[in-house]
């Protein structure tokens, strides 16, 4: 495949973020290093854009076509159109290694010269149109499957809160039972009413815990045959797993953070595999994450906060007759089997575009196109 050699500052113009405090609430995104932080109601440009990180995590290079505000950590840059297609463009730089180019401060950071003086190989625009096309219709179908994930976790929040924390779960009849006239009684444990024949535990009693892994932080993969949880939000890979079910993950150091998978996957040290013995786990998992309070009750001390797990085990839960559990741990099974579907096929997905993508480039491998 025929390339020709330019410098970046020949493909794009780069802007400066700018501070978007002044602004109100509203629909367009506002990019930082780290992604989305917010939205707003005025935008710095509308259009197809390569955001660049100025400073922080330099990998975190974005696609963009659309309104977009962005800080003053994320450049943002105008495309040259008539040399390089965007969505390629955006592809090359992001298989770069920038640490390269990085101006030697504390704190990793990159200068418009930095930049500008990066060189970029590219084939005809043709070629280029096509392999961009190809691969975002694999990072579409990622997209696709994470707007699945996030409306099934909703589905699933939605009827646990009122179920299990307006106590509109349905009675004998399929009517809100609380609305209905449901019975409650006085807990004395948890200072409020709860519904007849439900039940309060420890924490500590229906908590089972997995072994500790011996996985460092640092031996975790990019790419790997099973999803590796760590205190970060990324989910990381790694070759080989540790536990498989319904497991719960919970941070034991650093931010305070629950994340569940369902299937075979691997943890970090710095990590706490529990799940439920003997009971409803993805109802414990919801209780769990949304106890409130979660923060103050459970991460304390100063400098990097630590989970103290004898202070969670000692925690009160309200618990729900047998029923109502079956009938949660049901619905719910049936959306988390959904989840790990698409978290499997994303994982499956991500492989095989980390794979094809600098192998088109190289013009190693090639295809029939329809574009």
């Amino acid at each position: 495949m025929a390339t020709k050699e330019y410098k970046l500052k020949d493909l794009l113009v780069i802007k400066n973020g700018k501070d978007y405090k002044n602004l109100l609430d509203g629909s367009v995104p506002v990019y930082g290093t780290g992604g989305v932080m917010t939205y707003v109601n005025d935008k710095l440009y509308s259009g197809e854009s390569i955001l660049l990180p100025r400073k922080g995590s330099l990998e975190n290079i974005t696609y963009v076509n659309g309104d977009f505000w962005t800080v003053d950590t994320m450049y943002w840059s105008i495309v040259n159109e008539t040399i390089a297609y965007p969505k390629y463009l955006y592809l090359y730089l992001s298989l770069l290694d920038l640490s390269k180019k990085d101006s030697g401060s504390t704190l990793p950071s990159m200068t418009f010269d930095s930049y500008y003086s990066v060189p970029v190989k590219l084939p005809s625009k043709e070629k280029q149109k096509e392999i961009a096309n190809f691969i975002f219709q694999i990072i579409g179908k990622i997209e696709k499957n994470n707007e699945i994930i996030k409306e099934l976790e909703s589905m699933s929040k939605t009827l646990y809160d009122y179920w299990f924390l307006q106590f509109e779960f349905p009675n004998k009849e399929g009517k809100p039972y609380r609305t209905s006239g449901g019975k409650m009684v006085w807990n004395e444990e948890l200072k409020r009413e709860i519904p007849e024949g439900w039940k309060v535990s420890k924490i500590g009693d229906i908590l089972e815990e997995a072994n500790k892994s011996k996985i460092q932080v640092n031996d975790a993969k990019e790419k790997g045959k099973y999803p590796f949880f760590t205190s970060g939000e990324k989910i990381l890979c790694y070759d080989d797993y540790l536990v498989k079910g319904f497991n719960i993950f919970l941070n034991t150091g650093g931010n305070p953070d629950i994340k569940a998978y369902m299937g075979k996957c691997a943890y970090s040290t710095d990590t706490w595999c529990v799940s439920a013995k003997e009971y409803s786990y993805i109802l414990f998992y919801y209780l769990l994450k949304l106890m409130p309070q979660f923060e103050q009750l459970f991460f304390a001390g100063s400098g990097l906060k630590h989970l103290q797990k004898d202070s969670l085990k000692n925690q009160y839960i309200l618990l729900p007759d047998e029923k109502v559990l079956r009938n949660f741990n049901n619905i719910c099974e049936l959306i988390w089997k959904k989840i790990t579907n698409c978290l499997i096929e994303n994982q499956e997905l991500t492989s095989q575009r980390d794979f094809l993508l600098p192998l088109l480039m190289n013009g190693q491998v090639s295809f029939k196109s329809n574009y």
